[in-house]
């Protein structure tokens, strides 16, 4: 089992930056895939980006690409999103997911632990 829990959300302007944390516990994290996902009112949850087990390979939405970056401390069991040049549409509940083997996937089924959300809120 996977406890995860994210921070680090908040409101912010246009163009502004946020970096969320999401700090992982009960199990070995260093073996866990992880990933981050939204979910905006009224929309179905997205892929946001997901990182394997190493931090070697990445992935991205079209949507975020450029602009937001994902990262992990296997020492600290802690995954990260810096999220720069940040617009209204990026707008949502981030979540943080953990997946049980090591490969990076960008489907959200995959994933069988996920954190409570954190909101992430850019004013225009």
């Amino acid at each position: 089992q996977v406890q995860l829990v994210e921070s680090g959300g908040g409101l912010v302007q246009a163009g502004g930056s946020l970096r969320l944390s999401c700090a992982a516990s009960g199990r070995t994290f260093s073996t866990c895939a992880m990933g981050w996902f939204r979910q905006a009112p009224g929309k179905e949850r997205e892929f946001v980006a997901a990182i394997n087990w190493s931090g070697a390979t990445t992935y991205y939405a079209d949507s975020v690409k450029g602009r937001f970056t994902i990262s992990r401390d296997n020492a600290k069991s802690t995954v990260y999103l810096q999220m720069n040049s940040l617009k209204p549409e990026d707008t949502a509940v981030y979540y943080c997911a953990a997946r049980g083997v090591p490969l990076a996937s960008t489907r959200s089924y995959e994933y069988g632990h996920w954190g409570q959300g954190t909101q992430v809120t850019v004013s225009s």
